[in-house]
């Protein structure tokens, strides 16, 4: 029964002050074991006040290494949100790089196409200045032709003239229309010597 009411005794002196177990421990109501007893009771509480401030300490470090952990948290999610930014930043100015590459290119196919239809008037430009220089040249060759054909026709018909008149003079001037006026008498005569007459036009 006494250890009974020493146990509630604890109980409550516990939750009150453990300090107030010695003072129980100095009345007379107890024995030397239970005051004893008590006082070993109180040392003990004494160490699990101690443990229990010492876990309390551990406890407040890990609270504050949670904190600290909970910071460098806030601050990695921090930085993926600027990571994010970046990323969404960079996407956009991407776009819109792609966008301008796009227009560029766009504008480059528009040079091509106008630079193939200038080509294309080139050509045709070409062709017809081939054409022309096609139709000069051979007017040019015609007109060549022509004065050349015009020049031989004329010089041909000039040395023909030329040489009959030469001969007229010859015979006018020269006894020449004597001896064929005698060859053709002779040649009266002799039949043979008429053909050869008659094979050089003089009889």
């Amino acid at each position: 029964m006494k250890r009974f009411l020493l146990l509630v005794m604890i109980i409550a002196l516990a939750t009150n002050g453990l300090t107030a177990l010695t003072v129980l421990a100095k009345s007379s109501s107890f024995t030397q074991k239970d005051r004893e007893m008590l006082i070993r009771l109180d040392e003990r509480l004494n160490q699990i006040d101690k443990h229990f401030e010492q876990i309390e300490k551990r406890f407040e470090q890990i609270e504050k290494r949670f904190g600290q952990i909970e910071k460098r948290f806030e601050q990695i999610e921090k930085r993926f949100e600027q990571i994010e930014k970046r990323f969404e930043e960079l996407r956009e100015d991407m776009n819109k790089r792609f966008e301008q590459v796009d227009k560029r290119f766009e504008q480059m196919d528009k040079r091509f196409e106008e630079q193939n239809k200038r080509f294309e008037e080139q050509t045709r430009r070409f062709d017809t200045l081939q054409q022309l220089m096609i139709a000069i040249v051979a007017a040019f060759a015609a007109i060549v032709a022509v004065t050349v054909g015009f020049a031989i026709w004329d010089r041909s018909t000039m040395v023909r003239k030329a040489r009959d008149e030469a001969i007229e003079r010859i015979e006018k001037e020269g006894r020449l229309q004597d001896l064929i006026r005698a060859l053709r008498a002779y040649a009266k005569k002799n039949r043979e010597f008429a053909e050869i007459l008659k094979s050089f036009n003089l009889l």
